[in-house]
């Protein structure tokens, strides 16, 4: 017996040194994970793959996008929020996740403040309103109109929060009623809505840009409160809907407790990520502008203001939580 005990403490002790060594070494040590909640071929899927592969490069190990939606990014939320707190599991964020869901459900199983550690912003995504050919409607004010002539016979896809908000928006302020159909991925709304089994659709233009400036829709608006280069023609939405306001953004957080030194690490990789011209270009493909924040508490303060103002866009919508 005392045989026994004497290896199991030698056993612990040599755990203890493993996972002391472990520590000191410098950050990082073995590849990191960053989830996106949101289907591979999305716009927030395209932004992560670019930062996630340059990330690497700076950092000096592989960044590995790991792919988890569903429940309107609270799959991919959950699965962060019970993470170890070591850096090795990191979040692409978008509004869905921190600003919008905690208005839209009444039973969210992770808090976007108190579980997560704000790493660092890096820009917004527009969307487009898109429809399909079907519909007599060249402008989005003729798209109202016969929306109001035809009271529930239009449907909208709505894969995200995003969508889904800026949809209800327009509805409550202008009076129209167009049927909400839930889907699990922007890529599988967008194959509707080309299908026609859907007949609008509000898009990001990461993962509907080619369909967008194609014959197969037609677009007519975007979500910015400036015109879009990619859309050259297409008018923001809230020049015809008056007191539509609605910025979609994305950021890196990890779980909470994540040790200051790592987070600042992250920041400061990201921000030169950001700076070179070369990942600029590359996200302005997909539309997506760079918009870093300046430190890692200037970004949780960001996040705690977009979480207020989605609540009231919600609200005003008009969105009782599920």
């Amino acid at each position: 017996m005392q045989q026994i005990l004497r290896a199991a403490l030698a056993a612990c002790g040599l755990a203890a040194a493993s996972t002391c060594a472990l520590a000191q070494t410098p950050y990082p040590a073995a590849p990191i994970t960053l989830v996106v909640p949101f289907a591979a071929g999305s716009g927030t899927d395209s932004v992560a793959r670019t930062l996630g592969q340059k990330l690497a490069e700076r950092l000096g190990q592989p960044v590995l996008v790991d792919n988890r939606p569903g429940a309107n990014a609270q799959l991919g939320a959950q699965f962060v929020a019970k993470a170890r707190p070591d850096g090795y599991t990191l979040f692409m964020a978008t509004n869905t996740s921190h600003s919008a869901n905690p208005a839209l459900y009444g039973n969210l199983k992770y808090d976007p403040i108190k579980d997560f550690t704000p790493v660092a912003r890096v820009g917004e995504l527009p969307f487009a309103l898109a429809v399909h050919p079907s519909v007599p409607a060249r402008s989005l004010t003729e798209l109202i109109a016969h929306a109001r002539a035809h009271p529930g016979r239009l449907s909208y896809a709505t894969p995200n929060s995003t969508s889904l908000v800026a949809m209800e928006s327009i509805k409550q302020i202008t009076g129209i009623d167009i049927l909400g159909v839930p889907y699990r991925s922007s890529p599988q709304a967008m194959a509707d809505l080309v299908g026609g089994q859907v007949q609008v659709y509000v898009v990001d233009l990461g993962s509907g840009r080619s369909m967008l400036t194609s014959d197969k829709l037609r677009t007519l608006g975007v979500t910015t409160t400036q015109p879009s280069a990619l859309l050259p023609g297409v008018p923001p939405i809230g020049r015809v809907v008056k007191g539509f306001d609605l910025t979609s953004w994305n950021g890196i957080f990890g779980p909470a407790g994540m040790p200051p030194g790592v987070v600042q690490r992250l920041h400061a990789e990201l921000q030169a990520v950001l700076a070179e011209k070369e990942t600029q270009d590359k996200l302005a493909q997909i539309g997506f502008q760079v918009w870093p924040s300046k430190t890692p508490e200037a970004f949780a303060r960001y996040v705690a203001e977009q979480l207020a103002h989605w609540r009231g866009l919600i609200q005003q919508a008009g969105i009782r939580p599920e």
